[in-house]
């Protein structure tokens, strides 16, 4: 079998790695120094450049001004993101579009996808629900409108929190339920009538939202009603956020090789001590697990649905994307702990980038389920598919 990555993942990796190389992690605002946001908006001037190197359009058909290339090549991207802190919703855009374009309806893929593909039309995603625990499709509720106007228009009424970049999206995908079992996603323009934003900070200082629907009626063709479309969408951006991590950790740990290559006692480096060439080699190992699994899950998110045939015995894909979230939490948080202690007080310096990681690593550990959830959720899938 060949591992390797094809010519146009490779090609969409270098194209993400010469336009982050423009975004030096202390140039990332610091949740330290800055009281409240670190922002109000994203940083627009990468966002166009992201755009003007098509990869914000990597997952769309090539009808619709994309790639059409697949969730690897989208992990990859966010893989060098990760790695520089990027402040843009690539993960969040680009999921959102591809929801679109594989679950609406041809009068809004139109609409929405030439233009999220050139980066003029942002969207994000309301992933976490009204408290963060309960699940995100049970916090809004999504009934028809009885009148039949609008070709069957739907009414939405709830409150979606700590929604990221909500501020700066054009349009927020929405999952929501209709109280009959069936979840839904409702595409939402941030300015719609009924739909107020109060808003939140999250531990690495970006600005998020509370959302709140009141009566908001949107046309039936702005609504995803096929079954499956929230659990894919999830598992897509839970897949992203585990790249997320994986670059982010990455850099740490070459944060701290160079670090500790440098610093001296007792006349010597730091990293020619046992002890401190042990515990590198542990976070070491820890990259190379989650590595393994982010890469596991999106194989399985291309191939899901796409004629590949599952092994027999295999779990489904939710199966990947629990391992591959259980060792990107454990893992980002186990690399950067170690990063902290090695560079002992050296560490919380805000004139050095540690700190910035820090904050951000603790951000994607705990975002879309921290590993105990996923654990409990690999444990169900296990009693429900025996493996043979």
């Amino acid at each position: 079998m060949d591992f390797t990555f094809t010519e146009e993942q490779q090609a969409a990796a270098e194209a993400a790695k010469a336009v982050f190389s423009s975004a030096p992690p202390d140039g990332v605002p610091s949740p330290a120094l800055t009281p409240g946001a670190v922002a109000d908006d994203l940083d627009r001037r990468l966002w166009g450049k992201a755009a003007d190197a098509d990869l914000l359009g990597l997952l769309l058909d090539p009808r619709y001004g994309g790639a059409g290339l697949d969730p690897i090549a989208l992990c990859l991207v966010l893989r060098e993101a990760g790695r520089v802190l990027a402040r843009v919703p690539l993960l969040e855009s680009t999921a959102a579009a591809l929801a679109v374009q594989r679950y609406g309806g041809e009068e809004l893929r139109a609409a929405v996808l030439p233009a999220a593909g050139r980066g003029e039309l942002v969207l994000t995603v309301a992933p976490h629900g009204r408290t963060g625990h309960d699940a995100a499709e049970l916090a809004v509720q999504a009934r028809q409108d009885g009148d039949g106007r609008d070709g069957g228009a739907w009414v939405l009424e709830g409150t979606q929190t700590a929604v990221p970049w909500a501020h700066s999206a054009d349009r927020v995908l929405v999952p929501a339920h209709t109280g009959e079992g069936r979840t839904l996603l409702a595409l939402v323009p941030r300015d719609h009538p009924g739909v107020t934003l109060a808003p939140q900070i999250s531990t690495s200082g970006e600005r998020l939202a509370e959302i709140r629907l009141e009566a908001v009626r949107l046309g039936s063709s702005a609504v995803l009603t096929a079954d499956g479309a929230w659990e894919w969408l999830r598992d897509l951006l839970t897949c992203g956020t585990c790249a997320l991590a994986l670059g982010l950790g990455e850099a740490v740990l070459a944060l701290t090789s160079s670090y500790t290559s440098k610093r001296e006692q007792f006349g010597f480096p730091l990293a020619t001590f046992q002890a401190v060439a042990v515990q590198a080699a542990d976070r070491y190992i820890d990259l190379r697990a989650m590595e393994a699994t982010v890469w596991q899950a999106a194989w399985r998110l291309a191939t899901d649905g796409a004629g590949a045939p599952a092994a027999p015995g295999a779990l489904p894909v939710a199966g990947d994307i629990a391992v591959a979230k259980i060792w990107a939490a454990e893992g980002v948080r186990r690399v950067v702990q170690t990063a902290q202690h090695l560079h002992g007080g050296f560490g919380a310096a805000t004139d050095y980038p540690l700190h910035r990681y820090h904050a951000w690593a603790k951000q994607l550990e705990l975002s879309l389920g921290p590993a105990a959830a996923h654990e409990e959720a690999l444990g169900d899938l296990l009693a429900a598919h025996p493996l043979g």
